[in-house]
């Protein structure tokens, strides 16, 4: 029973970091302000059915296609990790400018897909990270902890008004910080996870 608890948990976290939910609170808030309570709401529908969508479909297709034109696991653990650290170190570092690039899409009627429902939710990490869930756990936990992670991000939308007035945008940023930098860890770990797969198939 430990051990089923264990697999969920070690698939949820590196999503959970991954999607950064929190994070993306006073994103949500700068890209709708202006719009009235309907207008929001259906920017959540949107933005969360499209991030679930990508994210599903990339996970049940994304290792055929990796197979089709030649990448292995090890491949795409070394360069996914590294993408993963590049871009935590692009959220860290103050001069990066991290996501606000995307602020511009304020009025865009269309904001609930893109940048909120893809790459601001689901972007390059999640999909990395969903794939090596599920080449580390398999399909069930990893489907598991992607939905669970889509309700919490609903949830964070839904309410991000009083999380900003809990946390405040000292807080939400520091939240945030922590999260890049768990996620460049995982970006690391992946990493070597890939090139230690790499060694062993060379010298077997």
């Amino acid at each position: 029973m430990y051990k089923i608890i264990e697999i969920y948990l070690l698939t949820f976290i590196p999503i959970f970091v991954a999607v950064d939910s929190i994070g993306n609170v006073p994103l949500f808030l700068g890209l709708v302000e202006g719009t009235t309570k309907k207008q929001k709401h259906r920017i959540i529908l949107d933005s969360v059915t499209t991030a679930t969508a990508v994210a599903v479909i990339f996970m049940f297709v994304g290792k055929l296609v990796l197979r089709f034109i030649g990448i292995t696991i090890a491949d795409f653990q070394i360069a996914g990790g590294t993408l993963l650290f590049a871009l935590a170190l692009r959220l860290l570092l103050p001069f990066s400018g991290g996501k606000t690039l995307y602020g511009d899409a304020t009025r865009d009627k269309m904001v609930g897909v893109f940048p909120m429902g893809t790459p601001l939710i689901t972007g390059p990490a999640v999909l990395t990270t969903t794939l090596m869930m599920l080449d580390t756990y398999g399909v069930i936990p990893t489907f598991t902890a992607l939905v669970i992670n889509m309700f919490i991000v609903w949830l964070s939308l839904v309410k991000a008004e009083g999380i900003m007035k809990f946390l405040g945008e000292g807080g939400t940023r520091a939240f945030a910080k922590i999260m890049y930098i768990l996620l460049a860890a995982i970006g690391v770990m992946m990493v070597r996870k890939g090139i230690s797969s790499v060694v062993s198939g060379f010298l077997s």
